[in-house]
């Protein structure tokens, strides 16, 4: 089993116990070795509300990678206050099969500190 496949077999579990409702969605984190990103996703309608990225142009022109803490932090921060501005207030956190971790552990204490509940 590669590191890969393990990674989406634990995603899969992860998955299988929660579930973003209207009234708490799911904030689902998405790292690669160059960016990362987080989607606020409801997943009765199937619909993202929310959506945040190291591409993002606020964030992308702040930093020199994407890929490293600084990086996840203002993704975390930026995801947050979009979440908040469209009154999500709180949201299932989701690590997508990851070790909540150095980036992960990052965005998540990032969007705790704007106001976001997990």
């Amino acid at each position: 089993m590669t590191k890969r496949s393990a990674r989406k077999q634990r995603h899969l579990r992860i998955r299988n116990k929660i579930q973003g409702t209207p009234n708490q969605p799911r904030m689902c984190v998405n790292r690669s070795l160059n960016n990362i990103s987080v989607q606020i996703i409801d997943d009765l309608a199937g619909h993202t509300l929310v959506s945040a990225s190291s591409l993002d142009p606020e964030i992308r022109d702040s930093i020199d990678n994407g890929g490293n803490k600084e990086a996840a932090k203002k993704v975390g921060k930026l995801a947050a206050e979009r979440a908040l501005e469209n009154d999500i207030e709180e949201v299932v956190f989701d690590r997508a099969g990851n070790k909540y971790h150095g980036r992960v552990k990052v965005l998540a204490e990032a969007a705790r500190e704007e106001g976001l509940k997990f």
